[in-house]
C-alpha cells in the first residue's frame, strides 16, 4: 500500500526480537536496533514478526496519524499498531487507571474516543465505508491511550519506526461508555488533558481529520489486507483528540471529557518482566 520499496538491508525478525526484549526487560533502547524501516511495509513486517514473539491476545488496534510531512512519500495518512489484552485497563468515571514508563524512553497519554466492535468484519471484505464501520460497532468510549517505547526518539525517527514498535502503543484505558454516540455532532465531544494539574491540550471528536468513524474504516481496511481481520469485542482506538503528552514516572494525568466523564492515570517506573532473558 505504500511507495517506497523494501529495503533489502532491513531484518523485520532481528528488529523484532530486539524490540520485543528490549520491553521485556524495561531497558531504553537510544539507537534503533538495526537499519531504519524506509516504508510502511518495512514496519509492518517488523510489527507482525513482532506480534508473534510478544505471544499474547491482540484485543485491539490503535490507530495514530501520519505528520503530513511523511504522507505524500509513504502513501497513507494514519498508522495502526496492536493493543494486547494485559495492557487493557477499565476503569470507572473519576477513576484511574496505571501506567508502567520505561526509564530514558518514551512515554505520553492521549485522549482518545474508542469504539468497541460487536460484529467481526466480513471475512474477505478488504475495503470499509464509514457506514459499513459504524455498523459493526457496539460502543464508542471515553479513554485514554498509554503510548510508549524503549526509544526515547521514536517519533523523530518517522512512521515506519512508529509501525514497527507496536504502533508506539504500551495500553489502553477504557472509560466510561458514550450513550447515543451516533446522534451526537463531534463539536459535542470535546476533551481536555492535564498533567499535574497543568492543561496541555484542548481538542475533541473535531480534531480528528476525517471524524472518527475515518479512523475506524482505516483500521478495519488497513488490518484486513495484513491479514489481521477485525473480531467482536476489540478496541479501536480513533486519535489523539488533545495531542501527545509526554510524561515521566511519578506524573499524573487527567482528561476531562465534560459531561462524559474524566479519567485519570498514575505513571510508575516499568520493571522487566520476570523470566524475560537479556
Amino acid at each position: 500500500m505504500d511507495k517506497h520499496p523494501f529495503d533489502d538491508s532491513f531484518d523485520p525478525a532481528a528488529v523484532a526480537a530486539r524490540l520485543v526484549l528490549a520491553r521485556r526487560t524495561a531497558e531504553a533502547l537510544p539507537v534503533y536496533p538495526g537499519p531504519l524501516p524506509r516504508s510502511l511495509d518495512e514496519g509492518y513486517r517488523a510489527q507482525d514478526r513482532a506480534i508473534a514473539q510478544w505471544g499474547s491476545e491482540v484485543a485491539g488496534w490503535k490507530v495514530g496519524r501520519i505528520p503530513e510531512s511523511w504522507e505524500q512519500r509513504l502513501g497513507e495518512d494514519r498508522l495502526v499498531g496492536p493493543i494486547f489484552a494485559e495492557a487493557v485497563q477499565h476503569v470507572a468515571d473519576g477513576q484511574a487507571g496505571r501506567f508502567a514508563v520505561i526509564e530514558r524512553g518514551f512515554a505520553a497519554v492521549e485522549a482518545e474516543f474508542v469504539f468497541e466492535l460487536g460484529h467481526d468484519a466480513p471475512p474477505g471484505q478488504l475495503d470499509f465505508s464509514h457506514a459499513q464501520a459504524a455498523a459493526l460497532v457496539s460502543a464508542l468510549s471515553i479513554g485514554i491511550e498509554l503510548a510508549g517505547s524503549p526509544m526515547p526518539m521514536i517519533n523523530a525517527l518517522g512512521p515506519p519506526v512508529v509501525v514497527s514498535d507496536f504502533g508506539n502503543n504500551a495500553g489502553l484505558i477504557v472509560g466510561p461508555r458514550i450513550a447515543a454516540w451516533q446522534s451526537l455532532a463531534d463539536h459535542e465531544l470535546t476533551c481536555e488533558t492535564f498533567i499535574d494539574e497543568r492543561s496541555v491540550g484542548r481538542g475533541g471528536a473535531a480534531s480528528i481529520p476525517g471524524g472518527l468513524l475515518a479512523a475506524l474504516a482505516f483500521a478495519l481496511t488497513r488490518c484486513a489486507r495484513r491479514g489481521h481481520p477485525l473480531k467482536a469485542g476489540m478496541y479501536v482506538t480513533t486519535g489523539a483528540a488533545t495531542g501527545i503528552h509526554d510524561i515521566l514516572a511519578g506524573q499524573r494525568s487527567r482528561i476531562s471529557f465534560g459531561r462524559w466523564g474524566s479519567l485519570h492515570c498514575e505513571t510508575v517506573p516499568a520493571r522487566g518482566i520476570a523470566g524475560a532473558i537479556a
